[in-house]
């Protein structure tokens, strides 16, 4: 699958401080890359310098879009920042006009985008209403539609769920994975693990301005994702603790989480399993990119 994105070794620095430390990773097409980090890991810089807001002091920024290398070809860009950016009194349908045009794109054409995409959101003959009259959640789904009423080819969302109740987030996983579908490659960045779980393919963790993760969904779950245990029944807790492939056990009424020792497989697990144990319902799976990302952010491995 071709690069639409690749960031080769960048470093930038404030102060003399490092806070993105030769980072290097790859975007390819119809990508949804998790790009993910703890509070001061260094996402928002990098997001920065993808965005050429700010210049990496070492390294390259490129895009690959309609089969050649550009630095910044911003009408193919799409942008979602995490903090909302738009005029309060202005309408609807006036930002997103305006929007269009700061990327070239016709007019003729943002207006049919925009009404499907209003009756898509739940938003339909609201284009007349001013920002300032919306909710939260209401101007989250405006500002989406700014970054894709063009139609880009690359497209980087900060925090698109914000605000958003759980009808509107499926809305918007909806829309994110037809984007990827046809062709879009997103960079998405969110502290909704979940989320992130559910959509990206692939996943990028920096944490204290360096790579932690990278790689395919399956592959990071591999490396960094021990078995955890789910068993219905009533039973007690030391029954459990004292298996040897048992790192914790968490209770609570008749639900127990096992979590193992690395390395440990689910056949061994099961021949450690005392012959008293209840079991109403058992489910064997890997711990969640949650889990994974609390880790790490503590220091884990």
């Amino acid at each position: 699958m071709e690069n639409t994105l690749s960031i080769s070794n960048v470093t930038k620095a404030f102060g003399g401080v490092e806070v993105v430390k030769n980072i290097s990773f790859d975007v390819k097409k119809g990508d949804i890359m998790g790009t993910l980090g703890p509070n001061g890991a260094g996402k928002s810089t990098l997001i920065r310098n993808i965005m050429g807001m700010i210049y990496p002091d070492k390294g390259e920024v490129s895009f690959y879009l309609g089969g050649k290398k550009e630095r910044l070809p911003l009408g193919k860009i799409g942008y979602l920042p995490e903090e909302r950016g738009l005029y309060k009194d202005v309408s609807i349908q006036d930002i997103i006009f305006y929007l269009a045009g700061l990327k070239g794109y016709p007019k003729d054409k943002a207006k049919i985008r925009l009404s499907r995409y209003l009756e898509k959101f739940e938003l339909g003959g609201m284009e007349k209403r001013k920002i300032e009259e919306l909710s939260k959640g209401m101007a989250q789904k405006v500002q989406f539609i700014g970054a894709i009423i063009h139609e880009p080819e690359f497209l980087i969302l900060d925090e698109p769920f914000s605000g958003l109740d759980p009808v509107s987030q499926d809305l918007f996983r909806e829309e994110i994975r037809s984007l990827s579908d046809s062709g879009v490659s997103i960079l998405l960045s969110s502290h909704q693990m979940n989320l992130v779980e559910a959509l990206c393919n692939r996943i990028f963790l920096i944490n204290k301005g360096e790579k932690v993760i990278y790689g395919t969904l399956d592959e990071v779950k591999e490396q960094f994702a021990d078995f955890k245990c789910t068993i219905y029944g009533k039973n007690q807790r030391a029954i459990f603790e004292k298996l040897p492939s048992v790192e914790r056990v968490e209770i609570e009424e008749e639900k127990a989480v096992i979590y193992l020792v690395k390395d440990t497989t689910p056949q061994s697990f099961f021949r450690q399993l005392p012959g008293e144990t209840r079991i109403k319902e058992l489910h064997m799976d890997r711990i969640s990119l949650h889990d994974i990302f609390v880790n790490i952010a503590k220091g884990g491995k």
